[in-house]
């Protein structure tokens, strides 16, 4: 098992072939002598049922069913899989990319049904490069699967798979700022209001918070994979805490210190500050790319927009990269430690 993805999908691709999904039989209605009780409400359970945001990219409802009808719609009503590879990084709406996580990862749909539907639709219809991307993302959720299995705990650890030496930030204001969307830079807080509010986040806002939250907020990776883990609608053991040593520098990325620079991903992938407008309403009246930095608009113009920074709207958080200048690369060494327990923050929401 090869520790960097593109060795695996090469090996991978050349020398096996995903199996046929299974057929399933009719199956009984009901089995006799086994009572049958009614599944309990949330309410019934002691929890608080949360209304749907409507800003949500899906109304994502589970079970087989749903997940099937996601497929459909997605594959072969809307053909979107067509333009999947130059649709993919969008940040709106349920038509930017699959969005088929969530079922995956709760058993509602198996990859090779996935799989087996690309096939058709390429054997039928068209096949290009966004055919193929989704497949190649299948392929990444397998890597994370099988190296998960290979490193074992380490994915834990603070140094990662391989155990760099860092110290890592444990700032639980700081961390908090983060968490609850208030940095003060509109694409993270966005993102982050985002995942509060839905349950889901997109690819490129992941990379770009995770990002930010190691490299400029200098934060223990560990307590955003926590986060992630506790609010992800799709969450995935392997997936999650592997992409986010990966963002750390800490995993088997073949680019060391990867780095996204804030400013030019929003104006690169939210060129007009639609995203960063639905998500933060303090900001709507801010027109175009200037949302992505309030902090250059003159005095003039932040009362013209109704808004007042430090009190409508956080200070931008200074990032701790820029002030060094440079990123020390961590070296390799032992690691000690456990997942983080003993370092939690502090509780909100559904904890």
């Amino acid at each position: 098992m090869p520790d960097i993805f593109t060795p695996f999908r090469k090996k991978v691709e050349s020398s096996s072939q995903p199996r046929k999904p299974l057929t399933v039989g009719e199956l009984k209605k009901g089995v006799s002598g086994i009572r049958s009780d009614a599944i309990p409400s949330l309410e019934e359970l002691g929890l608080e049922k949360r209304q749907i945001d409507q800003r949500s990219v899906l109304q994502f409802k589970g079970g087989e069913t749903a997940a099937l009808d996601r497929l459909t719609e997605y594959i072969w009503t809307k053909k979107l899989i067509a333009t999947y590879k130059e649709t993919r990084n969008g940040l709106i709406g349920g038509d930017y990319s699959s969005k088929f996580s969530p079922w995956l990862m709760n058993g509602c749909l198996s990859p090779r049904t996935v799989y087996a539907e690309i096939k058709k639709f390429e054997n039928s219809i068209q096949s290009n490069d966004s055919t193929y991307w989704l497949v190649f993302e299948l392929l990444w959720r397998d890597f994370f699967k099988f190296l998960s299995i290979k490193v074992g705990n380490s994915l834990f650890f603070p140094g990662g798979p391989r155990a760099v030496e860092k110290v890592w930030s444990t700032d639980v204001r700081r961390f908090n700022l983060w968490r609850d969307g208030k940095t003060g830079h509109p694409f993270v807080d966005a993102n982050m209001r985002e995942l509060e509010q839905s349950g889901w986040m997109s690819n490129r806002g992941r990379q770009n918070v995770a990002s930010f939250l190691t490299k400029d907020m200098g934060i223990d990776w560990r307590l955003g994979a926590e986060w992630f883990e506790s609010e992800l609608i799709d969450y995935d053991v392997s997936s999650n805490w592997g992409n986010w040593t990966y963002s750390a520098g800490v995993g088997s990325d073949p680019r060391e210190n990867r780095y996204f620079n804030i400013q030019k991903q929003s104006r690169d992938y939210d060129p007009q500050g639609e995203f960063c407008r639905l998500w933060l309403p303090e900001l709507r009246n801010i027109p175009g790319p200037a949302v992505h930095a309030p902090w250059l608009l003159s005095t003039a113009d932040l009362e013209r927009f109704q808004v007042q920074l430090g009190i409508d709207y956080p200070i931008a958080f200074k990032s701790l990269f820029h002030r060094e200048n440079q990123h020390t690369p961590g070296r390799k060494g032992r690691s000690h430690g456990k997942r983080s327990q003993g370092m939690r923050y502090p509780a909100k929401g559904k904890f």
